[in-house]
Parts: structure tokens; sequence; C-alpha cells
């Protein structure tokens, strides 16, 4: 983050966005909180990459790049939790659904569950203007 800085000192908006929006993951409770905040750290990590293409200089450092990798998987790594949730919620809301479990799924009260979901303004990347 000290490169990108370096590079982009006046900047700082987007990097003080990206480092709430991992606080705020990491601290989040319950699915809807947690939701909009893995959506929207999504949606800061696209500020950086955005902020890079703005500066030529920066893709080429070393520590940049490795920032990049690092960002890139958090993202790929956020994106596979929300296929496996969504992919167990699917399988819940069939079991529900279908015979003999709707019996059991009736006699413990089960409820189906909401899709983990990004709204189409989130999945647009970030406009950067300078």
């Amino acid at each position: 983050m000290e490169t990108v800085k370096a590079y982009a000192s006046h900047e700082k908006e987007v990097f003080k966005k990206v480092t709430e929006a991992r606080s705020r993951a990491m601290s989040a409770q319950g699915f809807k909180e947690k939701e909009e905040a893995e959506n929207f750290l999504s949606q800061s990590l696209k500020s950086i990459f955005a902020l890079a293409e703005n500066y030529p200089q920066l893709r080429a450092s070393e520590n940049f790049q490795k920032l990049q990798d690092e960002l890139t998987d958090t993202e790929d790594k956020i994106q596979a939790a929300r296929r496996f949730y969504n992919s167990c919620v699917r399988d819940l809301n069939i079991a529900i659904e279908s015979f003999p479990t709707n019996i059991f799924a009736k006699i413990f009260n089960f409820q189906k569950m909401e899709l983990f979901s990004i709204s189409p303004q989130e999945r647009e990347s970030p406009k950067v203007n300078f």
C-alpha cells in the first residue's frame, strides 16, 4: 500500500475507502451486514485497479504488482465464498421443497434462505477522474 500511496498521494480517499471496507468486512456480523460489507470491499478493490491504469510507473513497480496480486486473490476468494454459499443455499432451498426432505423441513421449521447477490451498480467498474 505504501508504494501505491507514494505514486498517488492525492488519491488518499481511495486508500481510505479500501482500508475502511476491509475493516468493515472483517467485523461484520450477520448475513446482510456481511453481504453489504463484502460488496463494498469488492467495489473498493476495483478503485485501486482503476487508479493503477492512470499511473503506468505504478503498474511497473514490483511492490504494486504484489499488492495487485493480493487484491486479486482477495477478490477471487470473496467470489468463491459467494459461489459456495449460494450453492449451499440453493441445495437447501431445493431440499426444503422436495419430498421426503420437505417433511423434515416442515417438522424442524427450516426456512428458505436468500442467495448472496450483488446489485448491478456494484458490478460496475468505478470511474476515476483527475
